[in-house]
């Protein structure tokens, strides 16, 4: 992926907020789960609760597919992301801490749930490294996808 695709992907990843994981489950049935999440660059960080079927699902298959996206009124305007990646709990407090502040950045009402440090014992924090992306951009023209490895 070159820097102005990463760009891109980017723009799209700062601007919004919410995100569909799919994971599957131990019966195989796939399950997907909105959730808001964070990201450190291309790197994407959810919380959930420590006994949540996604996370249980991840220990079993670290393999998701991720899209980004949200409801536009007009969709020459649309923009979105569909990737596949590899999932992993995040074991060190320091970067659970990490990820749980930016989470407070980014949504100031995830304050009224507890402090960081509190948060740090019951919420588990997944870590999404994408493999592949597809670029959903419909300014470029309906149905406009780049397909990227990263």
């Amino acid at each position: 992926m070159d820097d102005a695709a990463r760009q891109r992907v980017l723009d799209v990843m700062n601007s919004h907020n919410l995100c569909t994981i799919a994971t599957v489950r131990e019966d195989g049935y796939p399950q997907a789960t909105t959730v808001a999440y964070v990201n450190d660059g291309l790197t994407l960080y959810l919380c959930c609760d420590v006994h949540a079927q996604k996370l249980r699902n991840i220990r079993l298959n670290n393999k998701v597919s991720l899209t980004i996206n949200r409801y536009y009124t007009d969709w020459r305007e649309i923009r979105g992301l569909s990737l596949g990646g590899l999932a992993e709990e995040v074991q060190g407090r320091g970067e659970i801490e990490q990820v749980l502040h930016l989470m407070l950045a980014k949504f100031p009402q995830f304050s009224d749930l507890a402090q960081v440090e509190n948060l740090a014992n019951v919420v588990a924090v997944i870590k999404v490294t994408p493999q592949v992306i597809s670029l959903l951009d419909y300014r470029q023209g309906f149905g406009h996808t780049e397909y990227l490895e990263v």
